[in-house]
């Protein structure tokens, strides 16, 4: 079941990436090797996580493929959620060219740094909480307070369209429609507080993948002059 989730995910960003308007393939040579390099540290980190019970999979929702102790749909979600999510930043700025975003985009920095740092402290000791907040927060200082990254309103506008299919995805994933999770979390590292069955550091989590992702998509776009 889970790899039909990574197949339904990507299906229709691929096949819209031909559309004429976006031409998302011709991004190709700046998105991959973006995927790629956050991919490595988040495999690790979901790894280590996995090896210390933090969380872990529901074996009858697997195909049975493993890379050590990662299955495979596990190892494709990282390949396959930052491609549909930067295939909806790509459409988002074809289709709104003169989004500003400012304001709100300043709001949510503030926002995930400030949050994200005091859930981080306020709950240490539980991994996922402190890591994913803390995480969140430092790589918002560093892309958007001091680099001050021009590119930041729509990563914003990005994050927040991209709520939608992550929701309906880690709704499934974290037990929405099956009657075990094929995704499940240690409750002793997380606050507690769920967005249905969905973790509230998922937010977080979800933040800390796309917004290095588009960091260097961006940079390899400008240097491909895409």
């Amino acid at each position: 079941m889970y790899f039909t989730i990574i197949l339904l995910t990507i299906l229709g960003p691929f096949a819209l990436s031909f559309d004429r308007k976006i031409a998302f393939y011709k991004n190709f040579k700046a998105l991959f090797p973006a995927i790629i390099l956050v991919a490595l540290p988040f495999l690790i980190w979901d790894a280590y996580f996995t090896e210390n019970k933090i969380w872990g999979f529901t074996d009858e929702y697997l195909c049975g493929i493993y890379a050590y102790n990662l299955p495979l749909e596990e190892c494709l979600f990282f390949l396959v959620v930052p491609y549909a999510c930067i295939f909806i930043h790509q459409v988002l700025k074809g289709y709104f060219p003169r989004y500003k975003g400012k304001k709100s985009s300043h709001f949510f920095a503030i926002l995930f740094t400030l949050s994200g740092l005091i859930l981080g402290i306020i709950y240490l000791e539980n991994w996922y909480t402190a890591s994913a907040c803390v995480i969140a927060a430092i790589l918002t200082i560093g892309i958007y307070f001091i680099k001050r990254a021009a590119w930041f309103p729509n990563f914003i506008f990005t994050y927040l369209v991209a709520l939608i299919p992550f929701i309906i995805v880690n709704g499934i994933l974290t037990g929405a429609i099956t009657e075990n999770p094929i995704v499940w979390y240690n409750e002793n590292h997380i606050m507690g507080l769920r967005i249905y069955t969905i973790p509230f550091e998922d937010l977080y989590y979800n933040y800390c993948m796309l917004l290095p992702i588009i960091a260097i998509f961006e940079y390899f776009k400008k240097k491909t002059n895409f």
